[in-house]
C-alpha cells in the first residue's frame, strides 16, 4: 500500500510496556534520560492518541490552537474516537476534547470507491489498523483498507482533507450532513458547483436533549468532480443537487476520476452564524495546498509549546507532559467568523469588536486548572474568554453553566462560572470590565434565572439563601433540561460556598463593602451541612434533618464523589475546615487514610493504579482519593495547610504516574484540558489551590528546569524559571526554597509574586524538612 510520506509515529502501542507504565515520574537530574532538546521540535514529543481509550475521550485528528475546527476520526464511539475500535465512519469537523457524552461529529466525511448504495456510516465505514495510522498536532493520517489513503490538517476555521485513491474513475467523497455524535434535528445539503457543497446542520444534546444550535459548513474540491448527488433517508440519487430532512440520513456524494491524477483535496470551512459566513472563513483561510495548510498548523503549535521549555526528567514524562500541554490549548473554541460576527445565545447575530469570541464552556471543570493555566501561558485569549462569557451574560440574560456553541447545556452543578471569572479578574484580565463582570457575578449570585429562560444558575438558590445550604431532593423532577443542583445538595451548597468566597475577594478590591462582607458570611455555609456526628459533610433534606447513609463512603448529594473526597474542597477556608474535623493532626490522620499514604510510600505507582483507581474509568469507583476526577483535584495540596507539605510532594508525583505514553495514559476524562492542566501545573510545581483567588500552591518540580515565558502586557518581568536541581525519585522534598534569592518559607505565591520575580528555586534532598511547616506558611483562609 502506497505510504504517507512522513515520519511514523509509533509512540501510541510502544508506550505500552510495562517499564514505562511503571516508572517513576524523576530521573536523576545528573543522569537525566532525556536532556534539553535544542536539536527538534517539541511537537515531536506530543502524542495525540494519549487518551483515545479507556474513556479518556480525547480525539487524535488535526486541529490549531483554540480552533473552530477540529477535524478528526470518528469509529463509533459516542464521543468520536476510540482506540480500540477499527472502523472509521468519516472525518467530521467538530469534536471536543474529553467530554463525557456524545458531543460534536458534525458532517462526517469519508473516502470510499465504487458505486454508492449505503447511506448510514456505521455500514459504509472503512477498516484500519494503528500500524497505518499516526498523528502529530495540526496533522492526521491513516491508510484505511479499502486502499485510499487520508490526511487531515486545519486552519482556525477551515479543516483540510488529503484523499490518495487508487486509479479509478469511481472516487467518492461522501458529506454526511444526517448523521453526528448526538442527535441531528435536521439537515440540508446544495451542491453549488462542480467543487463546491454547502450544508446547515440542526443538531442538540450533550448527555440529554438541548434547545438546538445550527453549524454551517461550504467544502470546496481543488479540482471539479465528474458527477455527483444526494441521499436522503435510504434513497440515493445521481444528480440530485439538493435535499434537506427532518431527523434522517441525508447527504451529498461528488465522484472524481483518479485514474491519472489519485490525489483530491477539500477545505471544509464553518460558521455558526450563516452560509455567508462559512464562505467568508473559506475565502479568508482557504485557497492554500495540504502542504502549506499543515506547516503553519505545525508552527503555530510549536508556538505555543515553546512557551514552555521543560529540561531533565525521563523521555516518557516529557512526552507527557507536553503532550497534556498541547491537549490544554485545545479549548476554549473560536466561535466568531473571519468579520467577527458570531451567534449569541440570544439566537441572534452579533459583531465582536476588538475580541474574538469564544464558545464551549466546560466551567465546573476548567474553573479548577485549565482557565488558570491559560491566564499564566495564553492571557490574550484568556481575557477575551472571558468578555465572551460576559457577552452571554449580556445577549442571554444570565451567566453559563456549561454552554456549548450557541447554547446552554445546564450539565453539571453548582456555580462554576464565578471562581471562572473571578479568577480572570484576579489575573488582571478584566481592565475595563471589572463592573460589569462583578454585576453580572452578583446576578447570579444572588438570584435564579426566569423559569422560561434555559439556564438553571444556582438553581437550589431561594433554599441556600434563606437556610444557608442547598437541599437534597432525591428524584425531584427537573425543571429544565440538564442536571439539577437539588440531586446534588450537599455539593451544591460546597460550590456556592467556594464560589461566595471568592466573589467576596473581588467585592472586597472593588470597595463594595458591604457585599463583600455578605458573601464573606455566606462562604462559611459549607459549616451548614457538617454533620458533628459523623464528623463529614452530609446532605440535608428540605425539613434541614441530614439525610442519606451516615457512612461517608456511601453518601448521598454529592456530584460525582462521596462525603469522603468533598471532604477538601473548601479552598477558601482551609483553616476552619480543618478545625471543624479536629485540628492539624485530625486532618493529617484522616488526609493520610485518605491518600492510603502508607501504601503510597512502599509503592507510589502501585498504589495509583490499584488503591486509587480501580477500573478504567469511573465517577464513583473509589470512596476517597479519586485522580480521575475533578472534585479531588486540590485535595493532594491540603498538606500545605496542615504542616506537613512534603506529603503533597509524595502524593502529587505519585498520581503523575497515571499519565503515560500511551492510548490508556489519561486519568479520566479530559473534560477540555482540565486534567491535562493538572498535570502540567502540577509537574512546573506552582497549582492553583484556591480556583477563583490568586494563590498557587508549591510542590517539587517535576523537573529539574522549568522556563515559562509570560506575556509582558500582563506580567511585567516576561518569564519565570522554576528549577529543582538534582530532583529525582529520591530527592524529592523541598528543604529550602528562594524567590528572586530571597528565602520563601511560605508554601504558596501570589499572582504578584509570579508577575515580579524572575526566579523560583528549590533545594531538594531525600528526607522531608521543616520547610513550609510552620502556621504562618500556609495558605490563608479567604476573608
Amino acid at each position: 500500500m502506497h505510504r504517507i510520506p512522513r515520519p511514523r509515529l509509533r509512540g501510541p502501542a510502544a508506550a505500552l510496556a510495562a517499564a514505562a507504565l511503571l516508572g517513576g515520574v524523576l530521573t536523576g537530574g545528573a543522569t537525566a534520560e532525556a536532556a534539553p532538546r535544542t536539536d527538534g521540535r517539541l511537537t515531536d514529543l506530543v502524542n495525540p492518541f494519549i487518551g483515545t481509550q479507556n474513556e479518556g475521550n480525547t480525539y487524535p485528528g488535526a486541529s490549531v490552537p483554540f480552533g473552530m475546527v477540529q477535524l478528526s476520526p470518528d469509529t463509533g464511539h459516542n464521543t468520536g474516537y476510540d482506540y480500540g475500535e477499527n472502523h472509521i465512519r468519516g472525518f467530521s469537523s467538530v469534536h471536543l476534547s474529553g467530554v463525557g457524552c456524545g458531543l460534536g461529529g458534525d458532517l462526517p466525511i469519508l473516502p470510499t470507491t465504487g458505486d454508492v448504495t449505503e447511506t448510514d456510516y456505521a455500514k459504509y465505514a472503512a477498516e484500519f489498523s494503528h500500524d497505518d495510522e499516526k498523528a502529530s498536532p495540526g496533522y492526521y493520517g491513516v491508510g484505511l483498507r479499502t486502499g485510499i489513503e487520508a490526511e487531515l490538517t486545519a486552519t482556525q476555521r477551515t479543516g483540510v482533507q488529503r484523499y490518495t485513491f487508487p486509479a479509478t474513475d469511481k472516487a467518492n467523497v461522501l458529506l454526511n450532513a444526517g448523521q453526528s455524535l448526538h442527535r441531528t434535528l435536521s439537515s440540508e445539503v446544495e451542491i453549488l458547483d462542480s467543487r463546491t457543497v454547502r450544508t446547515a446542520i440542526r443538531g442538540s444534546g450533550f448527555c440529554q436533549d438541548t434547545k438546538p444550535y445550527t453549524v454551517y459548513t461550504v467544502t470546496h474540491f481543488d479540482r471539479p468532480f465528474t458527477t455527483s448527488g444526494t441521499w436522503n433517508g435510504d434513497t440515493v440519487t445521481e444528480g440530485s443537487k439538493k435535499s434537506s430532512a427532518t431527523d434522517a440520513r441525508n447527504g451529498a456524494w461528488l465522484r472524481f476520476d483518479t485514474s491519472k491524477d489519485r490525489t483530491v483535496e477539500a477545505t471544509t470551512a464553518l460558521s455558526y452564524v450563516d452560509a455567508e459566513g462559512a464562505a467568508l472563513n473559506l475565502r479568508a483561510e482557504g485557497g492554500r495546498s495540504f502542504d502549506r495548510v499543515e506547516r503553519a498548523a505545525q508552527r503555530s503549535w510549536e508556538d505555543r509549546l515553546e512557551g514552555v521549555k521543560a529540561q531533565g526528567g525521563s523521555d516518557e514524562l516529557r512526552r507527557t507532559f507536553y503532550s497534556s500541554l498541547y491537549r490544554s490549548f485545545l479549548a476554549p473554541n473560536v466561535g466568531s467568523d473571519v468579520d467577527g460576527r458570531y451567534t449569541g445565545w440570544d439566537q441572534k447575530k452579533h459583531r465582536a469588536k476588538n475580541f474574538t469570541y469564544y464558545q464551549n464552556w466546560s466551567l465546573w471543570d476548567t474553573y479548577r486548572t485549565q482557565a488558570q493555566l491559560l491566564s499564566l501561558l495564553a492571557p490574550r485569549e484568556s481575557r477575551d474568554m472571558a468578555i465572551s462569557v460576559l457577552r452571554i451574560d449580556a445577549e442571554s440574560g444570565w451567566l453559563p453553566k456549561w454552554g456549548y456553541g450557541t447554547v446552554e447545556t445546564n450539565i453539571m452543578t453548582g456555580d462554576p462560572v464565578t471562581p471562572f471569572l473571578t479568577n480572570a479578574y484576579q489575573q488582571g484580565l478584566l481592565k475595563g470590565y471589572e463592573e460589569e463582570a462583578y454585576r453580572a457575578l452578583k446576578k447570579n449570585a444572588d438570584g435564579v434565572p426566569a423559569a422560561e429562560s434555559a439556564p438553571v444558575g444556582r438553581e437550589a438558590n431561594v433554599e441556600y439563601l434563606k437556610d444557608g445550604f442547598a437541599p437534597y431532593i432525591k428524584g425531584r423532577p427537573h425543571a429544565k433540561p440538564g442536571d439539577s443542583d437539588y440531586d446534588h445538595g450537599a455539593s451544591a451548597t460546597l460550590e456556592y460556598a467556594l464560589s461566595d468566597g471568592m466573589l467576596a475577594e473581588m467585592a472586597r478590591d472593588l470597595g463594595h463593602d458591604a457585599d463583600a462582607a455578605r458573601y464573606t458570611a455566606r462562604a462559611q455555609n459549607y459549616r451548614k451541612i457538617f454533620d458533628p456526628s459523623t464528623g463529614f459533610f452530609r446532605a440535608r433534606d428540605t425539613s434541614g434533618a441530614f439525610t442519606g447513609p451516615a457512612d461517608p463512603a456511601q453518601s448521598e448529594g454529592f456530584h460525582e464523589g462521596t462525603s469522603w473526597q468533598y471532604q477538601w474542597m473548601v479552598p477558601q477556608d482551609i483553616p476552619g475546615m480543618v478545625d471543624l474535623i479536629g485540628g492539624k493532626d485530625a486532618a493529617n490522620q484522616r488526609l493520610d487514610s485518605f491518600f492510603a499514604y502508607d501504601k503510597l510510600l512502599a509503592d507510589p505507582a502501585k498504589t495509583a493504579r490499584e488503591v486509587w483507581v480501580n477500573g478504567p474509568y469511573a465517577y464513583y469507583n473509589a470512596d476517597k482519593y479519586n485522580p480521575q476526577n475533578e472534585p479531588d483535584l486540590i485535595a493532594p495540596y491540603t498538606y500545605l495547610s496542615t504542616g506537613q507539605p512534603w506529603k503533597t510532594t509524595d502524593v502529587v508525583h505519585a498520581a503523575l504516574t497515571l499519565f503515560t505514553n500511551g492510548p490508556t495514559g489519561m486519568t479520566g476524562n479530559d473534560d477540555l484540558g482540565t486534567m491535562s492542566a493538572w498535570m502540567v501545573l502540577s509537574s512546573i510545581g506552582v497549582f492553583p489551590v484556591q480556583p477563583g483567588a490568586d494563590t498557587w500552591g508549591l510542590s517539587t518540580p517535576a523537573f529539574e528546569r522549568v522556563d515559562i515565558k509570560l506575556d509582558r502586557r500582563y506580567y511585567p518581568r516576561g518569564a519565570l524559571t522554576v528549577s529543582a536541581p538534582g530532583a529525582s525519585d529520591t530527592d524529592r522534598y523541598i528543604r529550602s526554597a528562594r524567590l528572586d534569592g530571597a528565602q520563601q518559607s511560605r508554601t504558596y505565591l501570589t499572582t504578584d509574586d509570579i508577575r515580579s520575580a524572575r526566579s523560583l528555586s528549590f533545594t531538594v534532598g531525600s528526607e522531608p524538612s521543616a520547610w513550609g511547616t510552620s502556621p504562618e506558611d500556609a495558605p490563608p483562609a479567604l476573608g
